[in-house]
């Protein structure tokens, strides 16, 4: 789906390095080089009002604090923000600001920022309101998922390159539109990175399908759930396992997830009917006995 260009929000582009060195001493009592992935603080302000502090790598802020307004149900649509500008030097001890503004302002902002619900995110992890107030409200798409593509979107992340493979400590999130991957983001906490899709779904006119899948390397909590849901996204397939409330949620919304997904193993939590099962497949992966 394509977007009118003149409707879409002006973004900076800010973007910073993702990693640092630092010298280390291994237990061989040697001094060596090594990365880490370089964290900081963003503050958002929405038309000059301190919205929150997010934790970040900041490969892409501006999409990750729209899509941050998205799935916090600040903002409806993509032409309600007029413009994001990220200035990494403009805040107090070194954070750095993310300064939106919006056509029309945000209706009673004060009321829909003051209920906090605080998850169990790494990173920055709470959502405004209700968590639960807009889930019989979500459609979501007749969306399948073979065992062959399963393993076809696990073996395209294992090429990927990442910061995680340089520098560790970070989780990663990709959309795939059945073996395709669309868009690939790396944060210090899975929440950012998925925000981060969102905003760039929405900058982009990307609408999720039939075929649409998420992944993630961290666990399946409710907000995650959530999130997914919210952007239309039927199937979630994770590295780690669901926690109970993630798994209810799940169930609540017929939403497919997928955990403890690596190499020719993996556990299918909810909504199996979505997944086709292969098991010939399976044959020479090694299959290993988990806790959830």
């Amino acid at each position: 789906m394509s977007l009118d260009s003149s409707v879409l929000p002006h973004l900076t582009q800010a973007k910073t390095e993702l990693t640092r060195h630092i010298d280390v001493v291994n237990e061989h009592g040697v001094h060596e080089q090594v990365s880490i992935p370089a964290e900081r603080a963003l503050t958002v302000y929405v038309d000059k009002r301190e919205i929150v502090t997010l934790m970040t790598l900041g490969e892409h802020p501006e999409l990750l604090v729209l899509g941050y307004l998205r799935n916090q149900r600040l903002v409806n649509d993509v032409s309600e923000v007029e413009s994001i500008t990220v200035d990494w030097d403009a805040g107090e001890d070194g954070a750095g600001v993310a300064a939106v503004k919006t056509r029309h302002g945000i209706a009673d902002i004060a009321t829909r920022t003051e209920k906090r619900v605080v998850t169990t995110g790494c990173g920055q992890g709470s959502v405004f309101g209700d968590l639960m107030a807009e889930i019989d409200t979500l459609e979501l798409p007749d969306a399948r998922i073979s065992q062959a593509r399963l393993y076809a979107v696990l073996n395209a992340i294992r090429l990927q390159e990442t910061t995680y493979k340089s520098a560790g400590s970070v989780h990663g999130c990709a959309l795939f539109d059945g073996e395709r991957m669309q868009m690939f983001v790396e944060d210090v906490g899975r929440h950012n990175a998925i925000d981060t899709i969102a905003g760039w779904m929405w900058m982009n006119g990307v609408t999720a399908n039939v075929d649409s899948i998420f992944y993630t390397t961290g666990r399946l909590t409710s907000e995650m759930v959530m999130k997914s849901a919210q952007m239309g996204v039927a199937v979630v397939v994770s590295r780690s396992g669901i926690t109970q409330m993630g798994f209810d949620v799940a169930n609540r919304l017929n939403l497919c997830t997928i955990g403890r997904a690596t190499n020719k193993h993996f556990l299918a939590y909810t909504a199996n009917e979505r997944l086709l099962l292969q098991p010939e497949l399976a044959v020479g992966g090694v299959h290993k006995v988990h806790n959830a």
